[in-house]
């Protein structure tokens, strides 16, 4: 098993480094150009140029069965999913072949009503129990729940 991470953005790489640096297991950064920085991780740095998607497939290119990953694209999700991955969000919620559907049309209904001309919110605020939830979630992955 190893651990991908979505990691333009990602505002959870310190809890990720805190729980795989005790199970010993392999974690990649996967970031785009526009996103890289000089932070010293002890994980494995992917670079991709910075088109649209190109970490994405970065990502799913090196996704095998049981691997985690952590995005909150629900596109890579389903992909992932579909390559019997397991993905969790930054947020901490656990992506499943059953919520996968209904997630997919909402993405499909807020991008249909912005080309329209409709505003839409974007996400809330990240508050601690984003990281708490995060950590339980992303235990229970690791332990193979």
């Amino acid at each position: 098993m190893k651990i991908l991470v979505d990691a333009d953005a990602c505002p959870v790489k310190d809890i990720i480094l805190d729980l795989v640096r005790q199970r010993n297991l392999k974690v990649i950064w996967v970031v785009s150009l526009n996103h890289y920085s000089q932070r010293e991780d002890p994980v494995q740095v992917v670079v991709v140029d910075a088109l649209p998607q190109a970490v994405d497939i970065a990502l799913i290119n090196r996704v095998e069965p049981m691997d985690i990953v952590v995005t909150q694209d629900y596109g890579l999700a389903a992909l992932v999913l579909g390559k019997k991955g397991r993905a969790i969000s930054p947020a901490g919620y656990i992506f499943t072949e059953m919520t996968m559907d209904s997630l997919l049309e909402k993405r499909h209904l807020r991008a249909t009503a912005r080309r329209a001309g409709f505003k839409i919110k974007g996400p809330r605020k990240r508050d601690p129990k984003d990281d708490q939830r995060f950590r339980r979630n992303f235990i229970n992955l690791l332990d193979g729940e």
